[in-house]
């Protein structure tokens, strides 16, 4: 490789005070981090949900009667059992009840379709699934075609204040609340590599091709929540915060940033069901005065639409800290939020096979708006070009990122081929374009799939994006390329609008749009097609699915997806 100028690491100059360039991580099990927060803290509460208190003693005794219940219906060490559960307390107790068994978790998204599901349930493997029941149906049609032996159901009222005990049994399934009471704790005993054997498989479409599972070890997550509470330093006290969690803990930055770091810092952790319901996050800050709230983009753009914002005001003063990722923070909708709730946001980076998180800005230092701050510890980067990994890119030049760390993915599951194109000498090819300044903060500039081509001119959707988000009509956009009829190869930029309410969809917005966006970027990244919708195509974390308005563009063309 040429000379590489990200060796002197130039972000550790600017780390706050008393973070470390490099931690010494403990060879432990995940499931530690229960067993040290009970013995530290076993009357704190561990879970709030509903008005319902779970303490650490409870949830550790819960997920050792599960342990012992799923080693009894068969599991071993090192199987795959999966979990399909929305943001109940049973999701958090068959997490850890599968760790303490000796498995390997894998959560299913509750939006899955029968295909999807199939589709996971057959690669990982997995024999029994621990699900909602109102799950059960989707299941029973596909069950027949994935090795499932066991379904385990679970109802949302099943850990709220009024629930009741001995639930009727579901014809072909088991109640986890029967067997929970059924069953003595008497957890296997086992020895951990923490280097080799895993926490989860946490399925990912990557940058191509159907969904794989990356691998996390367990130094993978143990390193990252690690380094996460080091990084943010007295901000972080162990046994004294409460998470608003609102992310989808089926997601692997809702599995590390909202359960497994604050288990490890034994913090209440404040559950609200349902990530869309807005009304009800308000009503859970009102009743945990939570201290920190990891978010999305989008999560905060729907709040600053609510009306009753306002009435909230006070509650929202208990937040220190907002975390955001997954997706880029428009600068205009970070500034009106922390203007308008008092509470701080700080942008970070990551990605499912990296645990997740690489990057933050500093909790005390310089925030840099617009930039996903600067790699965690012991997080080597570096940006080089776009068509050869081996050649590295002097500072301040845009190119694909890849990283070197403990919370590289160990691979992806039985796809040897993908996981030699993704890891190269230990660096993991992240397929995001980005940059990093002479300060060793980085900015992510956009996907390098997403990237158009008009004419040779190289056009990032996001920094679009960014443009038509600082005009005041628009409420959201994406940005795509879709193919030039008269220039084989080019494409023309394409930009997808959600206005504000009060505005109308016409030609004279659309020339509107436009003129704004040529007072502001070159003419060849304006976009030449303006389509307005009520609404975009997003994931349950509020990322825009770039992919499926080209699927919708390339359908229209009459071309197979």
């Amino acid at each position: 490789m040429s000379e590489d100028p990200y060796a002197e690491k130039l972000w550790v100059k600017n780390y706050d005070k008393g973070v470390p360039s490099t931690i010494d991580y403990p060879n432990m099990n995940v499931y530690e981090f229960l067993d040290n927060a009970t013995k530290d803290f076993g009357s704190r509460t561990a879970i709030w949900f509903m008005k319902n208190k779970i303490s650490y003693k409870k949830l550790k005794d819960i997920t050792e009667r599960l342990a012992t219940a799923l080693v009894n219906l068969g599991v071993k060490k090192g199987e795959v059992v999966a979990i399909m559960i929305p943001n109940f307390p049973q999701f958090i107790m068959s997490y850890y009840g599968i760790l303490k068994a000796g498995a390997i978790a894998t959560a299913c998204s509750v939006l899955h379709t029968e295909y999807e599901l199939a589709y996971q349930l057959n690669d990982c493997g997995a024999e029994i699934i621990i699900a909602w029941d109102n799950q059960v149906e989707k299941i029973n049609k596909i069950k027949d075609r994935t090795r499932l032996r066991h379904i385990i159901i679970t109802n949302v009222l099943d850990y709220a204040p009024m629930a009741q005990r001995n639930p009727a049994e579901i014809a072909g399934t088991m109640q986890f609340l029967n067997l929970i009471d059924n069953t003595k704790p008497d957890p296997p005993k086992f020895e951990t590599n923490s280097k080799e054997d895993l926490v989860c498989l946490q399925y990912t479409g990557g940058t191509t091709g159907l969904p794989k599972g990356a691998m996390l070890t367990h130094n993978n997550i143990v390193s990252n929540c690690i380094a996460v509470a080091t990084w943010a330093g007295d901000e972080f006290r162990r046994g004294k915060e409460t998470i608003l969690t609102n992310l989808p803990l089926f997601h692997i930055y809702g599995q590390t940033v909202c359960m497994n770091l604050h288990i490890y810092m034994a913090s209440t952790i404040a559950l609200n069901p349902d990530p869309r319901d807005q009304k009800s996050l308000f009503e859970i800050i009102k009743a945990t005065h939570p201290t920190m709230f990891p978010g999305v983009p989008t999560m905060y753009m729907r709040l600053l639409e609510r009306d009753d914002l306002e009435d909230y005001a006070k509650d929202l003063k208990s937040i220190r800290v907002c975390n955001t990722g997954a997706a880029p923070m428009p600068p205009e909708v970070q500034k009106d939020f922390e203007g308008r709730t008092g509470g701080i946001i700080l942008e970070g980076y990551g990605l499912t096979e990296t645990s997740p998180v690489t990057h933050s800005n500093p909790f005390s230092g310089t925030r840099k708006v617009g930039s996903v701050g600067m790699p965690i510890p012991d997080t080597n980067v570096r940006i080089v070009d776009i068509e050869d990994y081996t050649k590295i890119l002097p500072i301040g030049d845009a190119g694909e990122i890849i990283m070197k760390g403990p919370q590289i993915m160990k691979g992806y599951w039985n796809k040897p081929e993908e996981t030699a194109n993704q890891l190269k000498d230990s660096w993991l090819l992240t397929g995001d374009i980005g940059k990093m300044d002479e300060d060793g903060y980085f900015f992510i500039v956009d996907r390098k799939k997403d990237m158009i081509d008009v004419s040779g001119f190289k056009v990032y959707p996001r920094e679009v994006e960014d443009v038509l988000y600082e005009y005041e009509p628009v409420e959201k956009v994406a940005i795509i390329g879709i193919p030039d009829p008269k220039l084989a190869g080019s494409e023309k930029v394409k930009a997808y609008v959600v206005l504000k309410d009060g505005y109308k969809e016409n030609e004279e917005m659309a020339n509107e749009i436009k003129e704004f966006c040529r007072k502001n970027i070159a003419p060849y990244k304006v976009p030449k097609f303006i389509e307005f919708r009520k609404e975009l195509p997003e994931t349950l974390v509020g990322k825009v699915q770039r992919k499926d308005l080209k699927e919708i563009e390339a359908k229209r063309r009459g071309e197979e997806v």
